[in-house]
């Protein structure tokens, strides 16, 4: 059996990177993970229309915090990156209504020739593409809000049923799908129904998107509506419960990092978005940053080098400084100051709240109570913060929470701290001090919860 517990293939960048004078590309990053060829493969799509954050965020969270442990899912989070990070629906025009006829001339011509390119792999079974929708879809005009000319809340297919070796009744299945999820929704406002909208019959405008590319190339093809009722979190919530129960039917195990919950899941999507520039030189916690991070030491006439555990991370020049955006969200602005870089310290011995450790430049360090940074000859460490007259060199002082200035951290909750170390006038890297973060529960599949309330 072949395992690959996490495989995160990138095809493209993983970041949106921009040095002075140039423009970045801001290109898609598709996931792999997977346990088995045996098993199927479904293909998640989320960012196709930028001003969606419910899809293109659960899409996130099952790139970074699930391990599939049966079967295959691969994963674009982030498939219109350009318009996510700019929170429009569409930069050049909507993305999904350009898989039909598409110019070459089209800035987005190379992207959509890319993801058709996955979507046609011979490996992938069925297609989930993440939409917000408008309102709640229902068969008969109710309100405004609900009727026919509403989306939210749905299961999209373009018709009954395709021809092909496996999962090509498309209706049945996604009614399947519907009743193993509203069994566990108690809101009956919030449970799914499904809309075919019968694209070949002549729906000019359903024929452009790419479900229907997906099911005019034999590939099963599902488009999963969330109200835009709901705040972010919450669409992410019923976009989760929705894709798990894909997963479900079509035998597709897997664990999370989180317990399915609304709670959780905002948690999830606020929180623990890190960022390491230039090799992890600098690491960060940007999710909760305060609005401007002054002095940060980048290198002298390089060019800007980031990576992220989330693909929804960009840094993009800005003037004197770095725009840092997370999805849809500015969340913060770095303003540098250039130094030398020396790589010759990789690692430090530090006593955290009395226990000794070896920690590597460029990681984060849970500290309860204090902190004591051994002395290495030759080196100074410099805490972000902290002032103590007539100390140049911060190795060798015990340090607690309440001896460093908190208009320094490195987020507004006053928890994350910079621990820089130099050499002479040259930079080598830093530790990211952490105060008090609480790490989320591990749970597994759907049926984990079957006996939790829903929130």
């Amino acid at each position: 059996m072949k395992i690959i517990a996490s495989l995160a293939l990138s095809l493209f960048s993983l970041c949106a990177v921009a040095s002075a004078g140039y423009q970045p590309r801001f290109d898609f990053r598709l996931y792999k993970k997977e346990a088995t060829n045996t098993a199927p493969t479904i293909l998640i799509i989320g960012g196709i229309q930028g001003d969606e954050p419910g899809g293109f965020n659960a899409a996130a969270l099952l790139a970074t915090q699930y391990k599939i442990t049966k079967g295959n899912l691969w994963v674009v989070p982030n498939l219109n990156f350009e318009s996510i990070i700019k929170r429009s629906r569409g930069i050049h025009g909507d993305m999904n209504r350009k898989f039909s006829h598409l110019d070459r001339n089209d800035p987005e011509y190379e992207l959509v020739q890319k993801i058709k390119a996955i979507i046609q792999d011979e490996q992938i079974d069925i297609v989930l593409n993440l939409h917000d929708g408008s309102g709640f879809y229902r068969e008969k005009y109710v309100d405004r809000l609900h009727g026919p000319q509403r989306w939210g809340q749905s299961i999209i297919i373009d018709q009954e049923k395709i021809e092909t070796h496996r999962y090509g009744e498309l209706m049945a299945l996604a009614k399947q799908v519907r009743e193993t999820v509203n069994a566990v929704i108690d809101n009956e406002e919030s449970r799914y129904r499904v809309r075919n909208t019968r694209t070949r019959e002549g729906d000019t405008e359903m024929e452009k998107t790419l479900t229907y590319f997906s099911i005019r190339n034999q590939k099963p093809a599902f488009g999963l509506e969330v109200s835009k009722e709901y705040l972010t979190h919450e669409r992410v919530y019923y976009h989760l419960l929705l894709v798990e129960s894909f997963m479900s039917k079509l035998g597709i195990e897997f664990e999370r990092s989180f317990t399915l919950q609304k709670a959780s899941v905002k948690d999830m999507i606020d929180n623990n978005v890190r960022l390491s520039i230039n090799d992890r030189k600098i690491y960060l916690d940007v999710a909760n940053a305060r609005r401007r991070l002054g002095y940060v030491p980048l290198e002298k006439s390089a060019p800007l080098d980031v990576d992220s555990d989330s693909p929804l991370l960009a840094v993009i020049n800005d003037r004197n400084g770095y725009r840092v955006r997370y999805g849809n969200r500015h969340v913060t602005w770095l303003h540098p100051q250039f130094f030398e870089y020396d790589s010759s310290l990789e690692q430090v011995r530090i006593e955290v709240d009395g226990h000794q450790k070896t920690i590597e430049l460029g990681s984060m360090v849970e500290v309860k109570d204090s902190f004591f940074v051994a002395p290495v000859p030759g080196y100074r460490a410099n805490i972000i913060g902290f002032k103590k007259a007539g100390l140049r060199n911060e190795s060798g002082v015990l340090i607690r929470r309440a001896d460093i200035a908190s208009r320094f951290s490195v987020d507004r909750q006053a928890r994350l701290f910079r621990l820089e170390f130099y050499k002479d006038k040259k930079y080598c890297g830093m530790l990211l001090l952490n105060f008090g973060r609480k790490k989320p529960a591990r749970l597994s599949s759907l049926s984990d919860y079957a006996n939790i309330p829903m929130p």
